[in-house]
Order: structure tokens, then sequence, then C-alpha cells
């Protein structure tokens, strides 16, 4: 008794200090909903990039954003940000005082949209190969932190048109893992109606779910539902790329079961030494998440081809989180739209199987390279 009081102990220490180490990374600089306020620059402003947000969090009473309580319907918006065109790495520097457009990511406009007006800004904004992006972030965003960060991806990848963020209401606190995981499982109807009513215009072909750790497990959850219900019109739209997804390995297997091979394969970015994921995995009762899985491991490789799924290992790119858990916010910047292909496009990455990202590699010719094997 004495033994397994002392085991629960050294666990409980364990999770005790990595919610710590998370809960420094988190607090640092973490913008309010002024951020979102536009702001009038007299000078020069930096890269501008027009997001579209399609948001089913409840408005903020006093302020201008979205706070972390469930509306039970979507509100869409339009962004004009200015990202600095001198900056450096992933990490986003708010407006604090006198902006200051070469160093800061700053809303130089804001409308609320309908529906219909949503819908026509995002196929106007579509691009020449008829793709959009949806990006759905993770555990612990606020709204402002999900919007300049699709901005961020946006600016770095130059994406043709405006990408598109699903914002679902995370609480946006290091303590709301499991309010956060009831907050992902009730979006999953309007992310659905999200991603339907995109694909109903002839001129999308292909829509690029790109989700981020909680966010990989809801958008799972709502293209389980669309194969469910037998929407295999949208579902043969959709290119399903999920970054350090907090998926519970065996949860992942049933949904894969229930949704089978998928036309475009589905693209897992993982690295075993993502800290943050090593948490979810403690709380789950020490379960193995998918974002950590070894692209090494012979089981794995195995597992990605007869599952039909594309597991690309992403450590060797750099996060500026602390903890290797946003990674894929470094991707932009090179392979970013490489990765997302279907592999009929290039040769670089075509088929399923166990990958890993070169970030030191000729980038031009292929990045990735089979685990174990050149490519």
């Amino acid at each position: 008794m004495a033994e397994w009081h002392e085991m629960i102990s050294r666990s409980a220490f364990k999770v005790v200090a990595i919610i710590a180490v998370i809960s420094l990374s988190s607090c640092v600089s973490r913008p309010t909903s002024e951020v979102l306020k536009p702001v009038k620059l007299d000078g020069a402003a930096g890269q501008e990039i027009t997001v579209l947000a399609a948001t089913n969090r409840t408005p903020n009473a006093t302020e201008p954003g979205f706070g972390g309580a469930w509306a039970g319907k979507l509100s869409y918006e339009r962004y004009q940000i200015s990202a600095p065109p001198q900056r450096k790495g992933t990490a986003i520097t708010y407006v604090n005082g006198t902006p200051k457009p070469d160093r800061q990511y700053i809303v130089k406009d804001r409308h609320q949209l309908t529906k219909q007006d949503f819908l026509s800004d995002a196929l106007r904004s579509i691009g020449p190969d008829g793709t959009m992006g949806v990006f759905i972030h993770g555990y612990n965003y606020s709204y402002q932190e999900a919007l300049f960060r699709i901005a961020q991806i946006g600016a770095d990848a130059r994406l043709p048109g405006a990408p598109i963020l699903f914002s679902w209401p995370s609480a946006a606190v290091v303590a709301g893992y499991v309010a956060d995981r009831d907050a992902a499982l009730a979006s999953r109807g309007d992310l659905h109606e999200l991603v339907q009513a995109l694909s109903e215009s002839s001129k999308v072909r292909r829509i690029v779910l790109f989700a981020h750790s909680m966010g990989a497990f809801l958008t799972m959850e709502t293209v389980r539902e669309l194969k469910l219900q037998g929407r295999d019109d949208v579902l043969r739209k959709l290119t399903v790329v999920l970054a350090a997804p907090d998926i519970d390995v065996d949860v992942f297997r049933a949904q894969l079961r229930d949704i089978g091979r998928m036309q475009t394969p589905i693209t897992l970015l993982v690295s075993k030494v993502d800290r943050a994921l090593s948490v979810s995995s403690l709380i789950g009762g020490e379960r193995q998440r998918v974002g950590r899985m070894d692209v090494d491991d012979p089981i794995v490789q195995e597992a990605a081809v007869k599952e039909g799924v594309r597991v690309i290992d992403i450590t060797s790119v750099a996060g500026s989180d602390g903890l290797g858990h946003d990674r894929y916010a470094s991707l932009a910047g090179f392979g970013a739209q490489e990765i997302a292909r279907e592999g009929h496009g290039g040769a670089s990455l075509a088929g399923v199987g166990a990958f890993v990202f070169n970030t030191a590699g000729d980038i031009a010719a292929s990045p990735f390279r089979l685990a174990g094997k050149a490519f």
C-alpha cells in the first residue's frame, strides 16, 4: 500500500511539474481582446493578410472579442491584418501602446459578416486550383491568439486567397483541459456546418482542414460524422492535416475504422518529444497520444500503411513555446504546401507510410525521407 501511494505521489508530482512549465510558457504576453480593435496606420504597413473567421464562441458583452462559452450558433468576421515584414520565427508580437508595424501584428480592419457574405468572400478568395484552407486551433487558445496564429501561417506561407479560422470555445486557461475537450465535442456540429457550406460550390475542389492538438480530435470527430451521414460528396473534397494531434491512439484507430480510407490520405505531423502531449497522456491515464508516435518504430510504420495514413516526424522543425507543441507553425515558411499536397501533384510525398521532415535537406527537391531509409 505504501508503494502504491508513493507511485501515485510521483505521478502527481510529475503532472504538476509539467503543468507548471506549460503555465509559464502560456502566460508570457498573452493578448487581451483589445488587440482586435482596428488601428489606423499613418505610415507604411507590413505584409497584409486577409483572414476570414467563423466561431461558435459567445461574443463578449463589453470587449471587442469572443469568450470561452459556447454560443450555439456561428458568428462570422473578416479581418485585414498587417504582418511585420522582418519577423523572426513564429513568435507573435501584439500591439501595446504605439503601433509598430515593422515589428507587430496589427488589425487594420474588421467587419462582422452574415453567413452569405462570409461564403461569398471565401469563394472570391479561393486559390487558382480551387483550394481553400481552414485552421482549427487546439487546447488553451483564445480567439485572438488563434486569429493571429493563422495570420502568421498565412503570411509565412504566402497562401493564395484568405485562410479561414474556425475557433471553438476553448477556455484559454491551462487548467481547462477537460472543459476544452467537452467544448471540442460540442463543436462538431458547427464545424460540420462550416465545412458542408464551403463544399457546396463547384468552384471548391479541395478544402484543407489543418488542425492542431485538441482541434485534431474535433476535426476527426467531424469527419467521422460526415462519413456516418453518407456525405461522401464533402469527404472527397477534404484534405486533413493533423498537427500534434491530441488523440488517444485507440480512439484514433476507432475513428479511422468508421471513416475508412479517404481519397486523400490523412496526414499526421508528430514528434515523440512533444512535452505538452506527455501531459495529456498523463491526464488520460498514461495512454499514448497520436502526436507522440515514433516513426522509427516498425509497428508505427506498418500501421501507417495498413490504416492508409501519412505519419510525418517534424521534430527537426523548431518550436517557440518551449514544449515542442507548436512546431507546426514553423512549417509555413518551408514545406507547408508540400505537406498538404494530395500526392498526385508531385512525387515528393506520395502514398502512405512513415516519413521524416528534414529542415536541412534540399527543400526544392524533397524535404521528406521515408522513416529508416532515404527517400
